[in-house]
């Protein structure tokens, strides 16, 4: 197994960090240690969604990454995270683009070198979901 630190800035997309991150990396099967974050936004899709019904909700202000978790791989990432507010108020639901860094945020993702996951549509869920390859 091999693990992988970097940190994401104010103003980046958390997201996006992390995808690029895994692209740069060339990370075939990883998936999240932890992360400790602030955000300044936090953009996430709430639970039930299918295809063609998403609830996507944006929040502003100022909120504590509390969570994160999920897979990662160059074929696509799927990240679940709870965020807290202000008055200790815990929510989440799954991470979109527009989840914004402020003012850090610190990861920890490990690799495991003996799989690739990559992502397959499923017909009974209607999303791409995680298939397991053993090298």
């Amino acid at each position: 197994m091999k693990i992988h630190t970097f940190r994401l800035k104010p103003g980046q997309d958390l997201k996006i960090g992390i995808e690029q991150f895994v692209a740069e990396n060339d990370i075939q099967a990883g998936f999240i240690i932890t992360c400790v974050a602030g955000l300044e936004q936090a953009t996430l899709r709430m639970a039930g969604a299918v295809p063609n019904k998403q609830d996507i909700r944006t929040y502003k202000g100022d909120y504590e990454l509390t969570s994160l978790a999920g897979t990662v791989s160059i074929n696509g990432i799927h990240l679940h995270m709870s965020i807290s507010n202000r008055e200790c108020q815990s929510f989440g639901g799954h991470l979109k683009e527009g989840t914004i860094i402020h003012p850090t945020a610190e990861i920890v993702i490990g690799e495991d070198e003996s799989v690739i996951y990559t992502r397959e549509l499923d017909e009974e869920t209607s999303f791409p979901e995680l298939k397991v390859e053993t090298i």
